[in-house]
């Protein structure tokens, strides 16, 4: 049996070399070779030169084989597809840079069995792929149905002669019908090669059908598609003469609108621009409308305005931030003198800024009183960054409009700041800073407070929509700051939104140091003066703290620097002194008779009498509280302005001691038998607060028990009716006020001894402080035993 098996192999071995053939290989790039195809060709390579080049010498055939990878310049027998066409070279020519030129007509198909290296080409022994049988019903019908699409297919493709669809139908082989059609079609090269690989013709002619009937629809699109671009060419040559004709009658009535080039000018600026889609859109609509409307109507003048609107617009156009957190500080530093909160958190929104790029702008508010530098600290904030800076003032704006613009109906219609501030700022990304946003009021024309909700969210701001343009703009890249004096006059929602930051106000050496470094030097430059020709000491710039001016923060310390400079000024250029010096002892001559005499309580030990501290928007202040007994019914009698609230205290400051007056020894029945008066001197300055309830109870408990009030103490604290002592806000500027008064004992709430690490240094080191958790800590302080 095995003797059997090994004979057959054998013989189909030799009819397998008696049916091949070896002929010169010629790999092709990007072509596949069908038979009964005529191709010209060019040669280059220099192994597929020599290949030609025996074929010609021998008897004109070699085999064309597509490589499988187009761009190896070196194929090997793997990079070569087995199956490819026997072919005869019809006409040869070569070119003087040694490539040739080949017309070849492909002949049958075959399979690359076996490789015979030559020293400068392959040589390939090809077994061929013909298949002759008895054509069948299913294969007429096949052949039928090929021709039919295949005429279809000329039809439609004009690269193909229009008498090959005739001559396709008188093949009559199977084999050359396929091999004919599948040559002419446009397929990928892979799909051709499978084309060429596939053995049974029946199943070539199925697959060839699809492929055609693919094609075909994609021909018939394109057809329909080329059909209606020369239909628009047509209609837009149409309306270019109608357009020129139109032009020409309005030129002759005098009735000529914008020109062309105007129209076109605008249209390339609202390209580059690169506005939003909808932007866009809508300025080249009113672009279209201003083109056939007369210049001098009213209406193309509302919309060019729109249109330049919106152009102006920073849609794209943005600074660089300067992520430099060293430089930043710098620039902070160099502008401004203390603040440390607000500068910490302008650093750290920096370093955030640097290690995430798409972090969205927070909305600050510094909240402060007059003179202590928010607006100037925007800019300073702006300047770190490198960003361009945008302001807008808020006060007494009462009109929604002025947020959110005035719609294009009316006459006259604008923008909002907002809008207009960016387009000032040419920059998508400015420091925008909304000045008195505290100073907004509203009426019947709207809120402004519920405009700016939008615009200071960062969840909505992305989407800003201005009743101007109609369009959305991206607020999110802004960096939004704003300013106010009062935090409670602040629309709650609003305010909700914010991160507020306090910038309280500035100590006496902080005025100081401010007005050394910053003020006095600038106003020198502001007057024509240098440091040689005025000489102010430090003693000078103290008095004029202390008794020319009264504020939290340094405006009108500058406005009375200024004063002496322009004294010394006209001395000067009178020539009647060449240098002047500015010192405490004669700052009379320079700026007159004090304003403010200092605050110096007696500190003597007074029954009836307790010192308070009081806060008020220009710093802190010492507060002296009088308590009187008299005959009478148990009234209580509250003077000096006070307001409710300060009289609410008052109150349960007297309850507390009526329901404890055994415990601290107080007059019995004092309720029934004593009227009780309490007054706060200078009674022209409004007050309230509870902050002074523990100072109350202090001064009427001493009027009451008759045990003097120490005058080194001051105290702050709002008692409750059990007797505690709440926290209370100013801290820092009430311990500032009793420092400057010479007082250097002082009870406040325990609950704010965190705060005392905000105060300078040389406060906390003379003053002593007592906190207290309730009114017998602080009546144990301030009391004196008898």
């Amino acid at each position: 049996m095995g003797t059997k098996l090994k004979r057959k192999v054998q013989s189909k071995k030799r009819r397998h070399r008696a049916e091949t053939e070896l002929l010169p290989l010629l790999p092709l790039k990007d072509v596949v070779v069908f038979p009964h195809m005529v191709m010209p060709l060019l040669v280059g390579r220099e192994k597929s030169v020599k290949a030609v080049e025996a074929a010609v010498l021998a008897d004109g055939f070699l085999f064309v084989a597509a490589q499988k990878a187009s761009e190896n310049e070196t194929p090997s027998p793997r990079d070569i597809h087995s199956v490819g066409t026997r072919s005869k070279i019809i006409q040869m020519l070569k070119m003087p840079d040694g490539s040739v030129r080949i017309l070849i007509e492909g002949i049958s198909r075959g399979r690359i069995v076996s490789y015979r290296p030559e020293k400068s080409y392959f040589k390939v022994a090809v077994l061929s792929l013909i298949r002759k049988g008895e054509v069948n019903i299913r294969t007429k019908a096949l052949m039928r149905t090929l021709a039919d699409f295949f005429e279809t297919y000329v039809e439609l493709n004009p690269r193909i002669p229009a008498d090959m669809a005739p001559s396709v139908r008188e093949i009559g082989d199977p084999e050359g019908l396929a091999d004919t059609v599948c040559g002419h079609i446009m397929l990928p090269l892979s799909e051709k090669q499978e084309f060429l690989s596939t053995d049974d013709v029946e199943q070539r002619m199925s697959r060839l059908v699809a492929a055609l009937n693919s094609e075909i629809e994609i021909l018939q699109i394109e057809r329909e598609i080329t059909s209606k671009v020369r239909e628009q060419i047509e209609r837009g040559q149409k309306a270019f003469y109608l357009t020129e004709q139109k032009k020409a009658i309005e030129e002759e009535l005098g009735k000529e609108g914008l020109s062309d080039n105007e129209i076109t000018q605008l249209r390339k600026k609202v390209v580059s621009a690169k506005m939003t889609q909808g932007a866009e859109e809508k300025a080249l609509s009113q672009l279209e409308r201003m083109s056939k409307m007369p210049p001098i109507s009213p209406e193309a003048t509302v919309s060019r305005n729109y249109v330049d609107c919106l152009i102006s617009l920073p849609w794209s156009k943005r600074t660089r931030d300067n992520l430099d957190i060293k430089n930043a500080e710098k620039v902070l530093n160099e502008d401004h003198y203390a603040l440390a909160e607000p500068k910490e958190r302008i650093l750290e929104y920096l370093a955030v800024r640097k290690l995430s790029r798409k972090m969205r702008g927070p909305v600050l508010c510094f909240v402060g009183p007059p003179g202590v530098g928010k607006t100037s600290l925007g800019k300073s904030v702006a300047r770190a960054l490198g960003r361009r800076f945008a302001r807008v003032s808020l006060g007494g704006v009462r009109d929604e409009a002025e947020i959110r613009g005035h719609r294009r109906t009316y006459i006259g219609a604008l923008p909002g700041s907002i809008i207009q501030s960016l387009i000032k700022a040419k920059s998508r990304n400015p420091v925008f800073l909304l000045d008195e946003i505290d100073k907004m009021s509203a009426d019947f024309r709207g809120d402004p407070s519920s405009a700016l909700l939008e615009v200071l969210d960062p969840e909505q701001n992305h989407a800003f929509n201005d009743h101007y343009i109609e369009v959305d703009f991206d607020l999110s890249d802004v960096l939004f700051i704003t300013t106010a004096n009062l935090e409670y006059s602040i629309h709650p929602t609003l305010l909700d939104r914010m991160e507020v930051i306090r910038l309280p106000g500035y100590t006496e050496w902080e005025k100081l140091e401010i007005a050394r470094g910053f003020l006095v030097p600038k106003q020198l430059r502001a007057n024509g003066l240098t440091k040689r020709k005025l000489k102010m000491d430090d003693g000078a710039i103290l008095k004029t703290i202390r008794q020319y001016t009264r504020e939290a923060g340094v405006r009108n310390l500058e406005r009375e620097i200024s004063r002496i400079c322009r004294k010394v000024a006209r001395k000067l250029a009178s020539g009647r002194e060449s240098i002047v010096s500015v010192s405490a002892s004669n700052l009379r001559r320079f700026l007159g008779n004090a304003k403010f005499r200092p605050q110096r309580p007696s500190r003597r030990s007074a029954v009836g009498v307790a010192t308070g501290l009081a806060w008020t928007e220009v710093g802190g202040e010492i507060l002296k509280i009088e308590t009187l007994l008299m005959d009478g019914k148990g009234d209580l009698t509250l003077t000096g302005q006070l307001g409710d609230v300060m009289k609410e205290s008052a109150k349960a400051a007297l309850s507390y001691i009526r329901a404890h007056q055994e415990e601290f020894g107080a007059k019995n029945g004092f309720h029934k038998k004593k009227d009780i008066h309490i007054h706060i001197p200078e009674g022209q300055v409004p007050k309230d607060g509870p902050s002074a309830g523990a100072a109350i109870a202090v001064s009427a408990l001493s009027a009451l028990t008759g045990r003097p009030v120490r005058g080194d103490v001051a105290m702050t604290g709002e008692i409750t009716l059990l007797g505690n002592i709440l926290p209370v806000g100013g801290i820092k500027e009430k311990i500032l006020a009793a420092h400057r008064s010479r007082i250097f004992k002082i009870i406040l709430p325990w609950e704010n001894k965190s705060e005392l690490k905000k105060l300078p240094e040389v406060v906390t080191k003379e003053c002593e402080f007592i906190t207290a958790k309730s009114i017998k800590d602080v009546i144990g302080a301030a009391l004196i035993m008898r």
